[in-house]
């Protein structure tokens, strides 16, 4: 017999990926330029030169089981060595090789990060809005994952509600900044705030609560934004990066997961993360690719885009009466629907040709999200849709 669980969840596909392929076969009607997609956060801007030159060096240089054999099971030892060196430059903190372990991206990293830490029936807290994705990472474990409401006004913490959900069943809180799908970076004082509850719940409990940090989106901090390095504040903290945002490498599927060298049993968490990745299956990413990003290791793609993108939206929205907290990153916008019911208010944006994606499904009722990883010839051309949906619906 095969399996309820998951085929119950076939009957509730994600909404991102739906909306995308409405998109896809709209475009075959009218052609894709004149669809204002906004579903799919799917990287827009070019990947480096230089990446793709590492891939055809390395492919002429290397054996054929140096490019394209299995690495050991933690990850190449010297990509390893590379990564934790440019953390510890970056960063200040003294990342060692043993403190890594490469992932297919940041999901990979996530999955083996929540298995180290929790058990079934432990809770995990994560703040609204959030990625929708969260459901299966977590509950399929065997925790539970449960959200703390969102402080709209900011979409910084609401601590009030954090220190109310917080119980001895609390293992780990995930956290991803800057996020999505609101575009906030959490501030120095936040974290140090978050930190802070959490030093003295350990205490009170007698156990850790880990700091399982989700940062795709770290690379991409616009103009005076206030966006630290999440570890530098807590020490069981584990960081879980992809290069598929910074780089523009999606489809590559690498990451790693850096473990603070402080946090509690530190030197177990990457030799557990092995024995994870036999069950789960996410183990060995790429050889090729492990080597293409240690290369390219502290450069990005060309992201300024996204921010001219993001201004421009801003500035249309509000002109045009949205309620919306200006992102310090990423490239998401969430701003206020303009009536309660946000699937209603995103139904009639489509016949304007504009995707919008709802925002139930984040954790937040009456929001919408754009994600504005396209052509800025695009976004600009979208403002008059977007000017014609909200005067001939909402005046």
């Amino acid at each position: 017999m095969i399996n309820q669980h998951y085929k119950d969840m076939c009957a509730t596909p994600s909404v991102i990926r739906s909306l995308a392929v409405y998109a896809t076969e709209r475009g075959k009607e009218i052609g894709y330029e004149n669809v204002f997609d906004y579903s799919l956060g799917n990287p827009s801007v070019p990947v480096p030169d230089a990446f793709n030159e590492a891939i055809v060096r390395l492919l002429k240089t290397r054996t054929s089981s140096q490019a394209h054999g299995y690495s050991p099971n933690p990850g190449n030892p010297e990509v390893r060595r590379i990564v934790a060196d440019s953390l510890k430059r970056r960063f200040g903190i003294d990342y060692k090789t043993e403190h890594i372990f490469m992932t297919s991206a940041a999901a990979s990293a996530i999955a083996h990060a929540l298995r180290c830490v929790t058990q079934p029936g432990d809770e995990v807290l994560t703040f609204a809005p959030f990625f929708p994705e969260y459901n299966p990472y977590i509950n399929q474990t065997g925790a539970v994952l449960k959200v703390v409401p969102a402080d709209t006004t900011s979409f910084q913490i609401n601590f009030a509600a954090f220190e109310e959900m917080l119980n001895p069943k609390v293992q780990a809180v995930l956290i991803n900044t800057p996020n999505n799908p609101s575009g906030i970076a959490y501030s120095s004082a936040t974290l140090t705030k978050l930190a802070q509850i959490l030093k003295a719940k350990q205490e009170e409990y007698g156990h850790e609560i880990f700091l399982i940090s989700d940062e795709p989106y770290r690379e991409i901090v616009f103009a005076g934004a206030d966006a630290p390095f999440v570890s530098k504040f807590y020490d069981n903290t584990i960081c879980c990066y992809s290069w598929s945002k910074s780089l523009s490498i999606p489809g590559e599927r690498i990451g790693y997961v850096a473990v603070n060298p402080k946090a509690k049993d530190a030197e177990m968490i990457v030799p557990m993360c092995v024995q994870i990745s036999r069950g789960t299956g996410h183990n060995c990413p790429s050889s090729l690719i492990q080597q293409a990003v240690a290369e390219c290791i502290d450069m990005t793609s060309d992201l300024s885009v996204y921010e001219t993108n993001m201004n421009l939206l801003y500035n249309e929205l509000t002109d045009l009466g949205f309620t919306v907290v200006k992102p310090g990153g990423t490239f998401y916008i969430f701003p206020k629907a303009l009536e309660e019911d946000a699937n209603v208010f995103c139904e009639k944006a489509k016949k304007y040709d504009l995707i919008l994606v709802p925002s139930d499904s984040f954790g937040v009722k009456g929001y919408f999200r754009m994600a504005y990883c396209i052509d800025t010839g695009k976004v600009e051309r979208s403002l008059a849709a977007l000017r014609e949906f909200v005067n001939k619906e909402y005046r």
